[in-house]
């Protein structure tokens, strides 16, 4: 059945990462969530630019044994896989440069809300996340017009991210890494 997959219609039954392998490249932003296809609009400028911002902004601080990187596909298991915005990985995970992260080797997983993705980026990824022993969860809040980064901790035994802080200035932390990072460094410029 996955051989012939050619479209984004559904296979005879749930979705499974076998038939995302099988989709054609076409740059369409893809993830399942328990063998349904989810599929999210284009991302903004805005949201592209404090990806990208945050991604320059982390590598420079980022030790030896990690790496980070952004929209790299998170295979949770054969029904469930998403794409953070930007992740934090083991740098012996990313020397395979692999185009798909297991959970065990992403330290960090950050989704910049959209609204189109509230919900999802709210409640649902990081529910997900931590289920899949993701130590850290971020969010960032772009509602309004200035940043808000909340950060997370897991809670591994009860599986759920426990908040650590809302950041409206720096981010200042001590988690995955030393992170002292002005929110004006992550801001795109106001048009």
């Amino acid at each position: 059945m996955t051989a012939g997959l050619q479209s984004d219609y559904p296979p005879e039954s749930e979705w499974t990462t076998d038939d995302l392998d099988a989709l054609p490249e076409d740059g369409r932003r893809r993830e399942l969530l328990d063998g349904v296809l989810l599929m999210s609009p284009s991302p903004t400028r805005t949201h592209q630019t404090i990806a990208g911002r945050l991604m320059a902004a982390l590598d420079e601080d980022c030790p030896d044994g990690y790496d980070v990187t952004q929209g790299v596909e998170v295979r949770i298991n054969r029904t469930r896989s998403f794409i953070p915005d930007v992740l934090i990985t083991t740098s012996t995970a990313a020397a395979r440069e692999p185009s798909k992260y297991e959970p065990h080797e992403v330290v960090l997983a950050v989704e910049i809300v959209s609204p189109s993705t509230r919900s999802i980026d709210r409640v649902l990824k990081p529910a997900l996340y931590a289920q899949a022993g993701i130590p850290f969860y971020w969010r960032i809040e772009t509602e309004g017009g200035a940043l808000e980064v909340v950060t997370y901790r897991i809670d591994a035994v009860n599986e759920v991210y426990t908040e650590t802080g809302r950041w409206t200035k720096f981010v200042d932390t001590g988690e995955p890494f030393p992170i002292n990072l002005p929110i004006s460094r992550i801001t795109p410029r106001v048009r």
